[in-house]
């Protein structure tokens, strides 16, 4: 069980992330933290898995636990064994075989005989039996370390499973591996994800916002059907509010206005019956007395609605509003672009596939590259778009023009500001000022347009590449993703999904993510 109690975190200098959270997980339940990049899904992981102190609160967790980071950089230098934390069990394992009768060895041990047995099974189940415990974290790729923590679930058996966005560096076998074991688990699981194939395991999902921590009761599905429902009952709030402001515009103006005629006329009946020059001062002070008393009980009364309407307006998901229009690609549908004929890759002095590669890409097509990890994936790509050249066979490319982006939008120049890479694609001719109102339409406000694009995250050079495309008159003929959703949380996911879906021109695509590449409407798959 966790309970979390008026939890409160924030880093010096800055905002709180959340203040005064309350959570309560129970036993045997599996839940998922959501939310926006930066509303601190990672750190509340890391406070229940005791890595860093609350501000404020308490943190009461009833059962081991067992965390795994998103990041191994600490763990670089440590061996598997120490990684898994398991590696005092096996040393006083091996000196009580070796005949050593030390009581502390025992004390160790604390009966866990097969210990052994559950690290070969473990790693076996992840496809690691290659490796020795005594190897370390440092010698191994992405996926291999995330499947190494992995598989200290099954070695270390907890009650309680804490996950910070463990497919990143999955291929989709390794995916498959962990769904499955999630699914199977009695223990509680607490995750924070991007995948909503893992995300659909859970039946809790926490929504974490600048307002606080929302709770849903059911899987991802449920919670983005609720989220619909909420996002609908907005909208019409929305509207609600736009024309009850133009009726309060109305009225203040009607109001006004028969004010101003009663007004008129009662000056002109004063004048008629020869009211006293002193009394008809003060009979018009008064009425501009009233009259400003009046503008005030409107003005306050609009200023209200307006407040309320920016509070609505504020709570809309910005995906819609973000969404690309890319004109149609000039090529005629089904031309072919590139050519590739019996193509292989030499990596120390070794084919990268057993068999050469052959294929044609058309103008229209929208092709998935699948493979495990090593495989050659973005190699393959890279023969494609020019970027390698082959070591057998030849490629013939067509003259068109591509957009290639990678997972850390490599494409975006750190050292050139925000506004000056979005003119880069101003190739209409728009005014400075159509510029930086594209800008904040995808959340640059002005405080940003300066900023150099070194200093953003994975979701603001998503962000700031749709723009740059939103600027520009032409589409590009294709566009090439090599796993772009690695680094975005759930809702820059949705803000990529609904730009790049309607694109007409060319689409390659490498993602481990089943949901996204349906979504993409992938119809061919090129696997390795």
């Amino acid at each position: 069980m966790i309970l979390l109690q008026h939890l409160s975190y924030g880093f010096p200098g800055r905002d709180l992330l959340f203040n005064h959270l309350n959570i309560t997980i129970q036993p045997h339940t599996k839940s998922a933290l959501t939310g926006s990049n930066g509303m601190g899904k990672s750190t509340l992981l890391k406070i229940i898995a005791g890595e860093i102190q609350p501000l404020e609160g308490t943190v009461t967790v009833k059962g081991d636990l067992y965390y795994v980071p998103q990041m191994f950089g600490n763990f670089n230098d440590l061996t598997i064994a120490e990684c898994l934390r398991i590696d005092r069990k096996l040393n006083a394992l091996h000196k009580i075989t070796e005949g050593e009768v030390d009581e502390e060895y025992f004390e160790i041990l604390n009966d866990d005989w097969d210990i052994e047995e559950r690290c070969q099974n473990a790693l076996n189940y992840w496809k690691l039996d290659s490796l020795e415990l005594d190897q370390k974290l440092d010698s191994l790729s992405g996926g291999e370390k995330t499947k190494v923590f992995l598989a200290g679930i099954q070695i270390n058996q907890p009650e309680i499973i804490l996950l910070d966005e463990p497919t990143n560096h999955l291929d989709l076998d390794g995916r498959k591996l962990l769904y499955d074991l999630i699914d199977k688990t009695s223990a509680s699981v607490v995750m924070v994800s991007h995948d909503r194939a893992l995300l659909n395991l859970a039946d809790t999902i926490f929504e974490l916002s600048s307002q606080g921590i929302d709770t849903y009761g059911g899987n991802y599905d449920f919670y983005a059907e609720q989220k619909a429902v909420e996002q609908e009952a907005l909208q019409n709030d929305i509207h609600a509010k736009e024309r009850a402001l133009k009726k309060a515009k109305e009225k203040e103006r009607e109001t006004l206005e028969r004010k101003q005629k009663l007004d008129a006329r009662g000056k002109q009946k004063q004048e008629k019956s020869g009211v006293a020059r002193i009394m008809m001062n003060t009979l018009r002070n008064n009425a501009e007395k009233n009259t400003s008393k009046l503008k005030n009980i409107h003005a306050e009364k609009i200023s209200g609605i307006s407040g309320d309407l920016r509070d609505l307006r504020s709570s809309v998901k910005n995906a819609d509003q973000m969404k690309v229009n890319f004109n149609d690609s000039g090529l005629h549908s089904g031309k072919i672009l590139i050519t590739v004929e019996e193509v292989n890759y030499q990596y120390i002095s070794e084919n990268l596939w057993k068999e050469n590669i052959s294929l044609d890409i058309l103008s229209g097509d929208r092709i998935a590259v699948k493979g495990a990890n090593g495989s050659g994936k973005t190699t393959l790509i890279g023969l494609l778009i020019g970027k390698y050249e082959p070591s057998a066979g030849k490629i013939t490319r067509t003259d068109f023009n591509m957009l290639y982006i990678d997972q850390e939008y490599s494409m975006i120049n750190g050292d050139i500001s925000v506004e000056e890479f979005v003119q880069q694609f101003n190739d209409g001719a728009l005014l400075e000022s159509e510029v930086k109102t594209m800008l904040s339409r995808f959340l640059f406000g002005k405080d940003t347009w300066d900023k150099k694009c070194r200093a953003l995250s994975g979701g603001e050079r998503l962000r700031l590449l749709l723009c740059g495309l939103s600027i520009s008159s032409t589409a590009p003929d294709m566009i090439v993703l090599d796993e772009p959703t690695n680094n975005l949380d759930l809702q820059n996911v949705e803000i990529l999904t609904e730009s790049i879906k309607d694109y007409r021109g060319t689409l390659i695509v490498i993602s481990h993510d089943e949901i996204f590449l349906e979504e993409m409407g992938i119809e061919k798959e090129i696997v390795l």
